[in-house]
């Protein structure tokens, strides 16, 4: 700064200072007033602001984090021939027995069943 910037800065600074003994009471209020309501509005502005400036970051690490679990799943483990077994056994207990396990009894009056499944229908209705 050179030396007429100083010195316009001290003029003005006493002219502020005499305004400031020289401001009645009702005026001080009312000065008040608006400098917290600008300071409360400037407060609420801020707010999302600084939300908009976490939450960017926060969802593109989100963003890469999910991107990165995607793409690098652990590939599966091959299962020992025991467990394989167990499992298909388990799987085949629901299921009925094959032709070739069942009893050839089973196979020989299918006609037989497929009346008695019918008989059977017609007497639940009675």
């Amino acid at each position: 700064m050179n030396s007429s910037d100083k010195q316009f800065e001290q003029r003005v600074r006493a002219h502020y200072q005499e305004a400031i003994q020289n401001i009645d009471p009702v005026t001080a209020g009312r000065l008040r007033a608006a400098r917290r309501t600008a300071l409360e509005a400037a407060s609420a502005h801020a707010s999302p602001r600084h939300r908009a400036r976490v939450l960017v970051p926060v969802g593109a690490l989100a963003a890469m984090a999910l991107a990165v679990l995607m793409i690098w799943q652990p590939s599966p483990q091959p299962q020992p021939a025991s467990k394989q077994a167990a499992a298909t056994e388990q799987d085949n207990e629901y299921l009925p027995p094959g032709a070739d396990t069942a009893d050839p009894g089973l196979y020989q009056n299918l006609d037989f069943y497929s009346w008695l499944a019918a008989n059977d229908s017609s007497q639940a209705k009675r």
